[in-house]
């Protein structure tokens, strides 16, 4: 063997010139075993790296359901549990939109006053009418003989909130597309995202699951933060330091206060099919409190805030409870146009907490009036179950709006009426509530690929109280699902 001389680190592991047959297999067995040791090393630190790597994995969670089922509220009640350092930045934000809320409220108020009030004054009887108008929960006319006695005080209400309106579209203008509600669209599939042609659209790798979304809530919130994050806590007007459109309503609370509270307005309102107060974002009940200069939010009214989701929120937590793990929480829009994009965020996630709105069996939904709100989410829940890429995924049902569904039933609206499978049961609360999860239940047994848990919750998740009990078991049944999947339970 040739060394060359000129090379020290050749030399000074180049075997001995006078080895013997012996020694020279005792040290190729030692450079062997030497070897071998390194390669165990190297295979332990990539081993280590991978588990890190699986450690540093967040959890991922997709909330799914119709509009306004109550997937934004349920992020907001992570949010009050996890992050309150974001949660107390935002919480002056949430004035403006409570106030969209309540002028919205008074707005709807206003125009079915007017249009009774045209009805009467056409049949050139003052004080009395013989109805036929349309009903903002459905696309049916319904006639009544009812006599309403108006008065000049309810034209002068009609005048003095007028202004209203103008505050309406000025404070649209300031959150932008997040505060227009969907009232109709193009005829289109429940489940766009299930459809053949849905295979041909461009797959989003699994590196790039955190799209920050430009039309959620949240970044609704950021227009407003510049401005009220300088007084978080409003003070009162002095020296023309006041926001203008809080003068107005303060100028129109008494006004507002007794449209609400008129008997003959109540009447009115009655013999509507769908009640206000069910509304998302209703606040007619806090006139008194909420309209005033030194107004904060407090964390129930901001949960009970109605702000739409139009594209994709993500919400990222780091929840202590959890050793530190990070969370990921993707709110989508829940509208038919804009199912399509929730495939795209099926791959790589470890649980979807899937919300159907059980209150709403005798609703239509607001893009397709022709749509039972309930036939809505029980195809959408098929469709959830029925996919494949989902087969293993954990699937996680609130059954929500259930203090709606009681009140409904106790006004007396009858189930079977609106569910004809409902039958001869009884019309009471707790029958219908087994009623509508066992039917949950048997959708999820038959359209499954594989056998699959059954988890679900009865809930009303503006209630942050009892949601967070909910979250915390549910929080804590994800994290298993998450470890399991990655190996590291």
């Amino acid at each position: 063997m040739r060394i060359s001389l000129e090379d020290p680190l050749t030399l000074a592991i180049a075997p001995p010139n006078d080895e013997t047959p012996k020694e020279k297999e005792t040290r190729e067995q030692a450079e062997i075993e030497a070897r071998r040791i390194s390669e165990d090393i190297d295979e332990q630190i990539r081993q280590e790296r991978t588990v890190l790597k699986k450690k540093k994995k967040p959890v991922k969670v997709l909330l799914l359901g119709q509009s306004e089922s109550g997937k934004s509220a349920t992020l907001k009640n992570f949010q009050l549990q996890h992050a309150r350092r974001e949660w107390a930045e935002e919480r002056a934000s949430w004035r403006i939109v409570i106030y969209l809320n309540l002028v919205r409220n008074i707005v709807r108020v206003l125009d079915i006053l007017s249009r009774e009030i045209s009805l009467a004054e056409s049949e050139k009887r003052p004080g009395s009418t013989g109805i036929e108008y349309l009903s903002d929960s459905d696309d049916e006319t319904t006639n009544h003989e009812i006599v309403y006695r108006f008065s000049d005080k309810h034209r002068f209400m009609q005048r003095r909130l007028g202004p209203l309106r103008s505050i309406q579209s000025d404070l649209e203008n300031k959150l932008g597309p997040e505060s227009q509600e969907v009232r109709s669209t193009a005829s289109i599939s429940a489940t766009p995202f299930d459809s053949p042609s849905f295979q041909l659209l461009p797959k989003r790798p699994s590196r790039d699951f955190g799209i920050n979304s430009t039309n959620g809530w949240k970044s609704a919130l950021e227009k407003l933060r510049p401005s009220m994050m300088a007084s978080a806590r409003p003070q009162r007007r002095s020296d023309g330091d006041h926001d203008e459109i809080t003068d107005v309503l303060v100028a129109c609370k008494e006004t507002m206060l007794e449209l609400w509270q008129d008997p003959i307005v109540q009447q009115v309102l009655s013999h509507r099919k769908t009640k206000i107060e069910d509304s998302p974002g209703f606040f007619l009940d806090d006139i008194d409190r909420i309209i005033s200069y030194d107004y904060e939010p407090s964390d129930n009214d901001i949960v009970r805030a109605r702000l739409r989701t139009v594209g994709v929120q993500e919400h990222r937590v780091v929840m202590d409870d959890s050793n530190g793990k990070e969370w990921l929480l993707y709110d989508v829009g829940g509208t038919r146009s804009l199912r399509v994009a929730w495939a795209s965020y099926f791959d790589d996630v470890d649980a979807i907490i899937f919300l159907c709105p059980i209150s709403c069996f005798d609703e239509q939904l607001r893009e397709d009036r022709r749509i039972n709100r309930l036939e809505d989410s029980y195809l959408l829940w098929k469709s959830v179950c029925s996919s494949r890429i989902l087969a293993k995924t954990e699937i996680i049902l609130f059954l929500n709006k259930c203090d709606l569904l009681h009140n409904k039933i106790k006004r007396g609206l009858s189930i079977k009426d609106h569910i004809p499978s409902y039958g001869s049961r009884k019309n009471d609360t707790v029958t219908v509530m087994k009623y509508f999860q066992q039917h949950f239940r048997e959708i999820s047994k038959q359209h499954s690929p594989e056998p699959r848990p059954f988890f679900i919750h009865f809930t009303s998740v503006i209630d942050t109280k009892a949601t967070a009990a909910t979250l915390s078991v549910v929080e804590e049944s994800i994290l298993r699902t998450h470890l399991r999947n990655a190996d590291l339970l």
